[in-house]
């Protein structure tokens, strides 16, 4: 196995990452005053991965606007106030030489409701909730039903967006990414389980995939030729031909690239819920290269990758650019130093401070 390949530099758009091992976005839900402000948790959480030897850190999923948020404890950038607050995060995660990005995110018909140690379900407006839009009213699951989304809001959705993109680029995060996967509001348009809508926005691919490269096409043009776009995909809704496809994914994948995007996330799932997902180790590094191979575009895999071994030969393999990790950089936030260490693969960026602890061969 050559291992090299996970701890070699790549290039996206002209951003140089030190390596291939990626933190993948993982929601806090950790802002106790509801104001979407970053707060010392953050700082830890994200400061600690990149400490820890990781090539490109990615916020949790930020919302673009209040009611684009999952909880009243997501991160936010709506405003000045909150984008003032990401700067110290974003020149922490540069001191210890990892790339930062912002997943710029709306919930849609997923957002009102509780975290999950707070409450169950969605939350009362009269416990601080709010109506959530949708492409359609269709509730997800026993969730509250949204409101559908008018065509002038739909562009609001968009320039929410671009807008938030400016903000995240003006504190100096390196890269953004759209979320258009696990059945937030992005998805919920791209599938027609959860679009019925008989106007532009709906019914066809090209009509559902029509937010998606608007937004794109609006976020590339506040970041300029110099910024990396990533899109997350779900690749399927795992109901068959029904709903979302594989198909589907590396079509709508080819029309995001042409309108500016040049990475994508693939991930699965999320937008029904009573869909049965055959959940394995490496379940869901097929989808991200049936995309790479779809469109030529890189790629990274995402899905219970949790050996260095595992994620050292998807990338040697093909099977995708990077990889994105999640759960085991929580159970332990130098993974990449660890990785790299099980690999045989010699880091320059191991922190002075903590070179006492470095394993031994």
């Amino acid at each position: 196995m050559c291992a090299e390949m996970l701890f070699t530099p790549v290039d996206v758009r002209g951003l140089t990452v030190r390596n291939r091992l990626w933190v993948s976005p993982m929601c806090q839900y950790s802002v106790e005053k509801w104001d979407g402000v970053p707060t010392g948790w953050h700082f830890a959480h994200l400061g600690s991965f990149a400490r820890g030897g990781a090539g490109l850190v990615m916020t949790e999923a930020t919302a673009v606007s209040p009611e684009g948020r999952i909880t009243n404890w997501d991160t936010g950038i709506w405003n000045d106030e909150q984008a003032q607050a990401w700067r110290g995060i974003v020149d922490f995660v540069h001191g210890q030489g990892a790339a930062a990005a912002m997943q710029l995110a709306h919930a849609g018909r997923k957002a009102s409701t509780y975290r999950e140690w707070s409450g169950h379900g969605s939350q009362a407006i009269e416990d601080g909730g709010w109506e959530p839009v949708a492409p359609s009213a269709l509730p997800f699951g026993t969730y509250a039903t949204p409101r559908a989304l008018t065509e002038e809001e739909i562009a609001g959705v968009v320039d929410d967006f671009a807008a938030a993109a400016r903000r995240a680029l003006d504190v100096g995060f390196d890269a953004v990414e759209i979320h258009a996967a696990h059945g937030y509001l992005v998805h919920q348009f791209l599938s027609p389980l959860s679009n019925q809508r008989t106007d532009g926005y709906g019914g066809s691919l090209e009509n559902r995939a029509r937010i998606l490269l608007e937004i794109v096409r609006a976020v590339r043009a506040e970041a300029g030729d110099g910024v990396p776009i990533l899109v997350r995909l779900s690749a399927t809704d795992w109901m068959g031909e029904e709903g979302w496809t594989v198909e589907d994914t590396v079509t709508v994948a080819g029309w995001a690239a042409r309108e500016g995007a040049d990475w994508f996330d693939v991930s699965s799932g999320g937008n029904v819920p009573k869909a049965s997902i055959p959940v394995r180790p490496k379940y869901q590094v097929e989808f991200a290269t049936a995309v790479r191979r779809g469109t030529g575009m890189p790629v990274n895999a995402v899905g219970l990758i949790t050996t260095a071994q595992q994620a050292a030969q998807i990338v040697e393999d093909g099977e995708a650019d990077a990889v994105m990790v999640a759960r085991e950089f929580l159970r332990d936030p130098h993974f990449a130093l660890r990785a790299a260490h099980e690999l045989g693969i010699e880091l320059d960026y191991w922190p002075r401070q903590y070179t006492r602890a470095k394993w031994r061969n």
